[in-house]
């Protein structure tokens, strides 16, 4: 059998990227039982309402929807269950003391195999005001009109020649 190579994105928070400014960023190993490594290299789960805890000097990781195992029997795991976080003790002493400052969380970014483990990608974020979410999506739309006008006066000026 042939070890797998790369990383294979199962799940993206994008409303993470948008709620929050993210600070820092880490990858973290997470531990699993067999139906949720299953049922994730199906390509299923959702981290929309993650969230990321330290309680007794170990990260854990709530609100994670992985689905059940559809093949999966008894021993099938629940959905939205806690799963502890695997980071060195630097790591998590660092996010901890972070995550205590006024308006600052951890929240999960992204959920992805890295040759062939489970890995996730926690990030450190401050949430962002209503303001500061629509000048993001203004500065977004601005720079999308600015490109399409490049593009299209690219077009015209191939055309002329």
């Amino acid at each position: 059998m042939a070890k797998e190579k790369g990383r294979k994105l199962i799940a993206q928070n994008k409303k993470a990227r948008h709620d929050y400014t993210i600070i820092d960023t880490y990858e973290c190993g997470i531990v699993l039982t067999g139906t949720e490594v299953k049922s994730l290299r199906q390509g299923r789960a959702s981290l929309v309402d993650g969230f990321v805890s330290v309680e007794g000097r170990e990260a854990w990781m709530y609100n994670v929807h992985v689905p059940e195992y559809s093949q999966g029997t008894w021993t099938n795991h629940t959905a939205r269950r806690k799963r502890k976080l695997l980071m060195h003790r630097e790591e998590i002493d660092k996010l901890e003391s972070k995550a205590q400052e006024t308006g600052h969380t951890v929240v999960p970014l992204a959920l992805y195999f890295k040759d062939g483990r489970a890995k996730v990608e926690i990030g450190l974020a401050k949430g962002k005001k209503e303001y500061d979410k629509r000048q993001a999506l203004r500065e977004k739309q601005d720079t999308r009109e600015t490109n399409r006008a490049i593009a299209a006066a690219r077009r015209r000026q191939r055309g002329e020649r």
